[in-house]
């Protein structure tokens, strides 16, 4: 019998991030606390947004309404990776950059966690920016996708291809 196996991965649904980004900006717009402090919220590239605003507390505060769009659309905060504000000429700026693959470092720290805590027969491999789990049992792989979700780990993963 063939083994069983699945993905563990870290991918963001851009779409959705696009989404929160957009919901974001309106509330910014609408909002009376946000009135005259020149908040504002945008991407920067690919995958960094850029908050700008008058104070280092309306900087946090479009943050927070970010974040609390992002969890809304059932996305995990872990791929956000948020700056301090710095100040530039008369505004402060805030970076956000997202976080999306599985590094080298995370997917070792994975792999050993595996090992270690999982079932005896489960293997997993590194494979680029994600990491295939396989053993013969699929009551294996379900005890390894739940002790990977009870752990807090520094990046959001997904469990895809299971088969």
């Amino acid at each position: 019998m063939a083994d069983s196996s699945f993905d563990v991965v870290s991918k963001i649904d851009h779409q959705e991030v696009d989404n929160a980004l957009n919901q974001t900006v309106k509330e910014v717009g609408h909002r009376f606390d946000f009135k005259g402090t020149g908040a504002s919220i945008s991407w920067s590239g690919q995958k960094d947004i850029e908050i700008k605003a008058n104070s280092e507390e309306r900087a946090n505060a479009v943050l927070d309404v970010f974040k609390e769009k992002i969890v809304k659309r059932n996305l995990s905060l872990k791929i956000l990776d948020a700056g301090e504000p710095k100040l530039s000429g008369k505004e402060y700026r805030l970076m956000v950059s997202l976080k999306e693959g599985i590094d080298q470092e995370n997917a070792k720290k994975i792999s050993k966690l595996i090992r270690d805590e999982g079932p005896k027969g489960v293997k997993a491999q590194i494979q680029g920016e994600e990491l295939r789990v396989s053993s013969k049992k699929k009551d294996d792989l379900q005890q390894v996708i739940s002790l990977l979700k009870g752990k807090d780990l520094d990046i959001a993963l997904q469990f895809v291809n299971y088969r």
